[in-house]
């Protein structure tokens, strides 16, 4: 026999309730549940710098879960379709890299090298699927002893590569059947890197290499890069060492320097530019890096000028360049080699030479590229600010930018000079460098617990703080003024960041280069030019919304951010509402784990935390 209550009920709804009504009293139940969660103070905003990691506690998890049962209820209740989630790739994307396909480019009649460049302009078979890691794929370790030894598996580079090697890390070698290493933690010097350093730095003018950074030397341009040991030893230095080697199908020296946690990208210029503005780097460095410098009427010694700021250095290490220097100079007053013509051309001199290293010296002297000695190659008309994959010119760039400022009369950090050369009000900067190191104390607050509690701590390792245990490679997709990376650097957090300034968004990235770190150029309606698997962390501010300006997809931008991402890696997206809740909703159909957190500060701004799995198939 039924109650009063329930007989009430039949006859408002029937003997049986439709369904809508029972899922809107569930809507209603989680509506007040986040509610009363939303009536206390925020958690995130109340992040201080020495707030402890246990604030976000499994109270927060069952907040932030019911309002997210709560959209999925909504979407229920409304009658939307449930999505499919993406299937996984092929084994033969296992090391896939959008625009980079040798075979189809010479089938299109692309040759000399120009194979191997990028082109994203050019109509490929379309396929959205995620990239599964290899079969014998683990998670890499820890910082600073993933430096030193990686899983073999993790990279496309078979064994016997790897000892028949002929780059400056010859005496690599293999520990274990599954394992890389690349060199101890014992001090030794190893294939002569110190001892190679130390040269470059005595040819300068220097007593030590220690002084590099003394000198306004503080980012390098490593060009073929091998297996980044050099790179790695800069690092050590404090200088910023970004390795741009070419695509390859096998063995790629840019994929194998990312699985030790430094910074590359895949680029050349057999006949494009690369995506950096003029006056970048302080050094060009080459070593055995396969370029023929003086082919194409000197177009990549031309484009190694545009990448030098005044008083910048060109290091070359080649024994094709001793051996030009040696039959030229076997006589005297015999012509020079091409390479010295050109460079002569360029107002570079000639600081030293020993066994194979030269060590050219770019002018500072703007005025020494309209001289009628230099006049067969013309100063370029226009701005480069915004060069993105343009064709070598032959014309000499960066002559009449603000930013022409001798290698030695820069300042560090920069002084409100510079700052204004760049367009930017001190205040302003000021401001941007208070907000990223308050977001940092958030953002590293909010991922502790859950990097904790995710992932305990591995057999035999100690316990280290975030981001040691697993974080090294960072990406910020939409930099800004660099905010993020000078924040981590000051709270001394083990990390480099690659700072990407989106196509399209106001250029920032002659800023961020030089304030001293890594950045790139890039358009996200494009593929990212990098290997699989290669980066632990991606954040993203706003750039979401400015996909949607562009009339780009974010589902195909997800998809990239899945690819360039390591399994168990990270993604933190701050956004509006709209663009954060279909992002989420993204995010569960390519297999993430996503938790969207309300900053309870009264804007209609939201963070998107997101996991990676490990998916095998």
């Amino acid at each position: 026999m039924r109650s009063p209550l329930l007989n009430k009920l039949s006859l408002i709804f029937g003997p049986r309730p439709p369904l809508n009504w029972i899922l809107l009293c569930l809507v209603s139940v989680f509506v007040l549940i986040a509610l009363l969660g939303s009536s206390s103070s925020s958690t995130f905003d109340s992040v201080t710098s020495s707030a402890k990691p246990d604030i976000y506690t499994n109270y927060r998890k069952l907040k932030e879960q019911a309002r997210n049962d709560y959209l999925e209820l909504k979407s229920i209740s409304l009658g939307a379709n449930r999505i499919k989630d993406v299937g996984l790739c092929g084994k033969e994307r296992e090391n896939y890299v959008p625009c980079y396909n040798v075979s189809a480019n010479l089938l299109t009649g692309l040759k000399d090298g120009e194979e191997f460049d990028r082109h994203c302009e050019l109509p490929r078979e379309h396929q959205d699927c995620l990239v599964r890691p290899p079969k014998d794929y683990k998670i890499p370790l820890t910082w600073p002893a993933g430096r030193d030894v990686i899983w073999s598996g993790n990279v496309k580079l078979t064994k016997d590569q790897f000892l028949s090697s002929g780059s400056m890390t010859k005496r690599l070698m293999l520990l274990e059947e599954n394992q890389i290493a690349f060199h101890s933690e014992d001090g030794m010097i190893v294939d002569g890197v110190k001892d190679y350093s130390h040269l470059i730095a005595e040819m300068i003018g220097l007593g030590s290499d220690t002084e590099l950074l003394q000198a306004g030397v503080s980012t390098v341009l490593d060009i073929g890069c091998g297996f980044g040991s050099f790179g790695a030893h800069l690092l050590s230095l404090k200088l910023m060492a970004l390795c741009v080697a070419a695509y390859e199908p096998s063995g790629s020296q840019v994929q194998l320097v990312l699985e030790r946690g430094l910074p590359a990208v895949i680029g050349n210029f057999i006949s494009k530019q690369l995506p950096f503005p003029s006056l970048s780097y302080d050094m060009v460095h080459c070593a055995q890096c396969g370029i023929i410098w003086d082919s194409k009427d000197g177009l990549f010694l031309i484009e190694i000028d545009r990448l030098l700021k005044p008083g910048g250095y060109f290091v070359l290490t080649s024994p094709t360049t001793r051996q030009q220097d040696s039959s030229t100079g076997a006589k005297k007053g015999s012509t020079s080699s091409p390479l010295e013509e050109f460079t002569k051309k360029l107002c570079w001199s000639l600081l030293a030479q020993q066994e194979e290293t030269f060590i050219w010296q770019k002018t500072v002297d703007s005025q020494c590229y309209t001289s009628s000695r230099q006049g067969d190659i013309p100063v370029c008309k226009g701005n480069d600010m915004q060069l993105y994959y343009q064709p070598l010119a032959r014309c000499i760039s960066g002559t009449t930018s603000h930013r022409w400022v001798p290698l030695h009369s820069k300042s560090d950090p920069l002084n409100s000079t510079e700052l204004e050369i760049h367009g930017l009000h001190p205040d302003d900067f000021f401001e941007d460098s208070d907000f990223w190191k308050l977001a940092l104390r958030n953002y590293w607050s909010l991922l502790s617990p859950l990097i904790f509690s995710d992932h305990p701590k591995r057999p035999g390792d100690d316990d280290p703080l975030p981001p040691y245990n697993m974080v090294r490679n960072v990406m910020d997709m939409n930099a800004h003024y660099g905010g993020l990376s000078a924040a981590l650097m000051e709270a001394s957090k083990a990390v480099w960041v690659m700072n990407v300034v989106p196509l399209g968004a106001r250029n920032t990235l002659p800023l961020i280069l030089d304030r001293g770190f890594a950045g790139i150029l890039h358009n996200w309606c494009e593929p990212f030019p990098t290997y699989p698997r290669t980066y632990d962390l991606l954040h993203a501010n706003e750039l979401l919304s400015h996909i949607v300006s562009q009339k780009c997809s974010m589902f195909q931008l997800l998809l990239e951010m899945d690819r360039i991402l390591r399994p168990e890696g990270w993604i933190i997206l701050s956004d509006t509402l709209g663009p954060i809740e279909k992002a989420r909703t993204l995010a569960a159909q390519i297999r993430w784990e996503a938790r969207v957190i309300d900053l309870q500060n009264g804007s209609d701004q939201r963070l998107l935390v997101c996991q990676k799995p490990f998916v095998r198939k």
